[in-house]
């Protein structure tokens, strides 16, 4: 601000015991909201899918890794085998045309 020629130095900003009171309370509120709107996501995270399990049928000439490559295309190689053996309680790597196979959501 200038007056007469002189120019004054603004006061620095100033709160009131209310003022910072208020400052406060909303900081809290802000917080909380997003405490909530993180919590709600990640509780929906762990919810398994809704639905039965995708299923293929075994062709013939089908192996685990042909399924795995063609239904699984993000898992590389013995990654797909494996899951597939995991979801569908396989000891061994045989099967036969016409076995009903689990496969995990999403794939």
């Amino acid at each position: 601000m200038v007056t007469n020629g002189v120019r004054h130095a603004e006061p620095p900003l100033r709160l009131t015991r209310r003022g910072r009171t208020v400052v406060l309370g909303l900081l809290v509120v802000l917080a909380s909201l997003a405490s909530a709107v993180l919590f709600t996501t990640a509780s929906r995270a762990d919810e398994p899918p809704a639905g039965p399990p995708p299923t293929i049928v075994v062709r013939p000439g089908d192996t685990l890794w042909d399924l795995a490559a063609r239904e699984l295309p993000g898992r590389h190689g013995q990654a797909g085998v494996d899951e597939l053996r995991r979801l569908n309680g396989l000891s061994g790597y045989g099967v036969h045309p016409g076995d009903v196979l689990i496969l995990p959501y999403g794939s």
